[in-house]
């Protein structure tokens, strides 16, 4: 089969590979007809992660059933299904308590929790930028859609990460009908976070950037716009509160954060927010931070490399904020943002901006990591369909 390669930084090659097979009585075998390039690819892309290489990439992954094991009962060859990125049992003490993300089962290092398909530090898994993927305790991990799937996918497929991701962001900032909500990055996450706080009910929605088509994508969908090379986001948000801040906010963005020329600076967005967020506000952190980073010494510090980030906790602390951090557990929300989707409440596809057959993957990444203009979300197509 054929599939997209980590071949060190900033390579990406599609190779022939020995084929996806079963391995366990619960796996299934998906022929992957959608999958996603998403922005914590780039982490592994550009050597800022431990990331192997020969390794598959690609954790947003949709496709149809082509074999089940002996074990598997709900599942059946045929089905649209759509994975969630995060790999787990359905069983540990972690998947009881809804923690999909943090399974203790499918991580195989003991003092670990959370396994993924094709991401660094989370499992051996091979990532679904593939012609197939095989997926672990496929009764609990795949989702099986409707009979609008094959002609939908480009909703459909972000259910995998980002749709549920930018939702948990507004979860754990306690998004409620009629709050004033702040997101920091328009990214394809920042802009499901967008998308979340308005279907959950905030009354004004700001996202701070500086990618001018990315913000476009934002006022497109009712929020207000903040360039970040152009204006003070807290200015901003406190002039339309009379000064109090946001009631929560959303961290999209993660430890690449940059300023509009450039220079990184992992606690950007986190210190933004505590300043721009109400004093007693919540805010949830699903942009990717890591406790190791290749790069983080000459891009930042030595103390980025490791995952310590000077953020102002005296003043989140004076304030009395509360942050919520971490993988989304996808399996939470999937199923209900699926049913939104299939009702026509909800089309997550906007995002997209290009679609690219899998052997298109290597300038796909390149123009992607590149923020070209208009690369905002590419969907690649391994079985040769747009």
């Amino acid at each position: 089969m054929k599939a997209a390669i980590y071949d060190g930084p900033r390579t990406v090659t599609v190779k022939d590979v020995p084929d996806a097979k079963i391995e366990h009585p619960c796996d299934i075998l998906v022929k992957i007809t959608t999958t996603n390039i998403c922005g914590s690819d780039l982490h592994m892309y550009e050597g800022r992660s431990s990331f192997e290489t020969g390794r598959t990439l690609g954790h947003e992954n949709l496709g149809q059933v082509v074999e089940v094991g002996p074990a598997v009962s709900k599942v059946a060859v045929d089905d649209w299904v759509v994975m969630p990125f995060n790999i787990a049992c359905g069983f540990c003490k972690q998947c009881e308590r809804g923690l999909t993300s943090y399974c203790l089962t499918m991580q195989p290092k003991p003092a670990m929790a959370g396994a993924a398909y094709g991401f660094a530090e989370m499992g051996p898994y091979q990532g679904g930028q593939a012609e197939l993927l095989r997926v672990p305790y496929g009764d609990f991990n795949a989702l099986r859609l409707g009979e609008d799937a094959a002609e939908r996918q480009l909703d459909y497929v972000m259910l995998a990460d980002i749709f549920p991701t930018g939702y948990h962001a507004t979860e754990m900032a306690n998004v409620k009908p009629g709050d004033q909500t702040l997101v920091y990055g328009a990214g394809p996450v920042g802009l499901m976070a967008v998308y979340s706080a308005i279907i959950r009910g905030a009354g004004r929605v700001w996202v701070a950037d500086h990618r001018r088509d990315r913000l476009q994508v934002a006022e497109d969908l009712g929020a207000i716009a903040i360039n970040t090379a152009e204006q003070d986001v807290a200015e901003v948000v406190k002039d339309a509160t009379l000064g109090l801040g946001a009631d929560n906010g959303c961290e999209c963005v993660g430890y690449q954060a940059h300023d509009p020329q450039g220079q990184e600076d992992a606690s950007l967005t986190l210190n933004g927010l505590i300043e721009a967020v109400r004093f007693c506000g919540d805010i949830g952190v699903v942009g990717v931070f890591l406790p190791e980073d290749p790069g983080g010494a000459e891009a930042q510090g030595e103390l980025e490399a490791k995952g310590k980030i000077p953020i102002d906790f005296g003043m989140m602390w004076f304030k009395g904020q509360r942050m919520g951090t971490g993988q989304a557990p996808v399996k939470r929300y999937n199923r209900a943002l699926r049913d939104l989707i299939a009702a026509g409440r909800a089309e997550p596809s906007f995002v997209v901006s290009h679609e690219l057959g899998l052997d298109q993957a290597p300038e796909a990444y390149e123009h992607f990591d590149a923020r070209d203009e208009g690369w905002i979300k590419v969907a690649l197509h391994p079985d040769g369909h747009g």
